[in-house]
């Protein structure tokens, strides 16, 4: 890679946060709803075999859906009785479950009503990797959680993909659930960076590689591996959103070596210049219309959020808390980014992540603790992914925005490049 391409991609880094060390396995968890708005539930174990990491992710998927209290008791019992322990009659409702992992991975599970012992929902689920058991509870759970027509939680089941670095100038691509009890390799050797997903049912991707001359953007099927090159541009090049449709991307490139926003026609392959600074415009990111993007930007000579019409040349600063926001998510009309709250010269800097309307009103934090960075909402904008630095290592990070509900999940020691979900 050239010097100059790799002093542009630095610059970019640098403004964006995207490097992160992380550390192993269980949750740690954090409740903030009102108990009485939440439904009691309690697990019942009847598998031969017991697995304590699924009962985790279950209690778990309950916790962080904010429709229930989950009791973090472990019960064993039949799961084809209706008899209720006495202790279980001040739940409303019980979860009974069978886990069978002799040949690849069989879960049967059933929803009683606690003060009858009435069934109101069963299932049975199987999957031939045993790898792939977090995601047997996550259906199971949002299976349940419709069942009850509360609010869908479908985003229990979808993958997070994201890049890591592994040695100097080289990196891998992983696909985990949401809790990073799961992941898998897709793309290894090389350096390939920035993943972004390129459809709403995660069939794809997009990401960066730095294996030619100049910088390449690629699509990948997740299950085919067929890949096709899309756009190849010298300084930097990475794909921060993606329409609705899937027939347009919001592209970061450097050709003449500051870095702008670029709307990126799939179809045509013709690119539309959206920003025009001689300093730093990354991150863009789609309006709920589609007309304008926000990105951040260091043209207040700090990193701050933006908005833009994509067709006009109006520019309006979105964000007025704080003199360092440098990374920011949309959902609909809402806005998720990072700010920074302190100015260390060693050690790691206070971020936090604050929540605000695309038009930057309404203000307020999600986090008050740490270094929280990569803020992404969910597809259904009811939960943002980030993560956490904090005295106690670093967690990839999950806050439900109606019951204020956190959980976090310590993770492995790589260092992190930046992810999508």
């Amino acid at each position: 890679m050239h010097t100059k391409t790799e002093g542009i991609i630095l610059k970019y880094i640098l403004i964006v946060l995207l490097s992160v060390h992380l550390f192993a396995v269980d949750a740690v968890l954090k409740i903030e709803k009102d108990v009485e708005q939440r439904s009691r539930i309690a697990l019942v174990d009847g598998s031969s075999v017991v697995n304590p990491k699924f009962f985790s992710i279950l209690l778990s998927d309950f916790k962080i859906s904010g429709h229930f209290l989950a009791d973090s008791t472990k019960y064993k019992g039949e799961i084809g009785s209706n008899l209720m322990d006495p202790a279980l009659k001040s739940k409303e409702y019980i979860v009974k479950y069978a886990l069978n992992q002799s040949s690849g991975s069989k879960l049967s599970i059933r929803l009683l009503k606690a003060s009858t012992g009435s069934e109101i929902f069963q299932k049975n689920y199987s999957i031939p990797s045993k790898s792939k058991i977090p995601f047997l509870a996550h259906k199971a759970v949002s299976d349940i959680n419709n069942a009850l027509n509360y609010t869908d939680i479908s985003w229990l089941n979808r993958y997070v993909v994201f890049s890591r670095y592994t040695a100097s100038r080289k990196s891998e691509i992983v696909l985990a659930d949401y809790t990073f009890n799961y992941t898998k390799v897709i793309i290894r050797g090389g350096l390939n960076l920035f993943p972004k997903w390129a459809d709403e049912k995660q069939k794809s991707f997009y990401y960066t590689s730095y294996a030619s001359l100049y910088p390449t953007l690629y699509k990948i099927n997740i299950y085919s591996g067929v890949k096709k090159k899309i756009v190849s541009s010298e300084g930097m090049l990475v794909c921060t959103d993606v329409s609705n449709n899937g027939t347009k991307l919001l592209l970061t490139m450097a050709p003449n070596g500051q870095p702008d926003i670029y709307e990126f026609n799939v179809a045509s392959n013709v690119k539309k210049r959206v920003t025009k600074f001689n300093g730093i415009d990354v991150s863009g990111k789609y309006n709920h219309s589609e007309n304008a993007v926000l990105f951040v930007s260091n043209r207040l000579g700090y990193a701050n959020i933006f908005k833009k019409p994509i067709d006009g040349t109006a520019i309006s600063q979105v964000v007025h808390h704080g003199r360092n926001n440098n990374a920011c998510d949309t959902h609909g009309d809402k806005l998720v980014y990072s700010s920074r709250e302190s100015t260390k010269s060693f050690g790691n800097n206070k971020f936090n992540l604050y929540l605000a309307s695309s038009n930057g009103l309404g203000t307020r934090p999600l986090t008050t603790t740490g270094t929280n960075q990569f803020p992404r909402f969910s597809t259904d904008g009811s939960v943002v992914l980030f993560i956490k630095h904090s005295d106690y290592g670093s967690s990839i990070g999950y806050t439900n925005l109606q019951s204020h509900q956190s959980l976090l999940f310590p993770l492995g020691v790589k260092k992190i490049q930046s992810l999508d979900w």
